[in-house]
């Protein structure tokens, strides 16, 4: 089994089977083998924080998750996207950036309240997720939508990448409306009192 040395500040590490020939006079001696990291990933978060949200404290469940997906990203060195889909148009309020603690200003600070953009806030990303794969083509994306699935119309298409849909919507009447939203994004379902 051939053992590795890893060299300081060196994106490589040097097989200790070269030494089984005695000791390496010169540089051209040494086999090198390169190191494999993981490719970088990209979470994209869409929140749907409409007035419908608010019902039996969704929203704030739902905050609570989104703490600890945060927490998640930025021990992964991932990069995070946010979109809030609230109101009259869907507001972007991350695009691509590393994970860190200025995001609990933007958490703490978000309510519910309006109308629900969020077909818009889907139509924007699947946008911008195609550009960004143009740009970096090895990034592994990912996307979490935290929705009760109540749209204003239209039907939606796949984002193109991995997908979770969290259902935030409670109570004792549900009309189950986010499984089928989750279906025409080929997207996984998951109840938020479940997680």
């Amino acid at each position: 089994m051939a053992r590795l040395v890893h060299v300081a500040g060196a994106g490589a590490s040097i097989r200790v089977a070269t030494l089984a020939g005695g000791r390496p006079r010169s540089r051209a001696q040494l086999q090198w083998r390169q190191r494999l990291s993981a490719p970088p990933a990209l979470w994209l978060v869409i929140v749907d924080s409409s007035a419908s949200t608010r019902r039996h404290g969704a929203l704030s469940a739902g905050k609570g998750l989104l703490e600890a997906v945060f927490d998640q990203a930025y021990r992964q060195r991932a990069h995070l996207a946010l979109i809030t889909a609230a109101g009259r148009a869907p507001q972007w309020a991350r695009q691509g950036l590393k994970a860190s603690a200025a995001l609990q200003p933007w958490l703490t600070q978000l309510g519910a309240g309006g109308g629900t953009p969020l077909v818009e806030a889907l139509d924007s990303a699947r946008q911008w997720l195609a550009r960004r794969r143009k740009q970096h083509p090895l990034e592994r994306q990912h996307c979490l939508i935290l929705t009760d699935g109540r749209l204003r119309y239209g039907r939606v298409a796949p984002l193109g990448c991995d997908t979770a849909l969290v259902n935030l919507e409670r109570g004792p009447l549900r009309m189950n409306l986010a499984a089928g939203l989750a279906h025409q994004l080929d997207a996984i379902c998951l109840p938020i009192d479940d997680l």
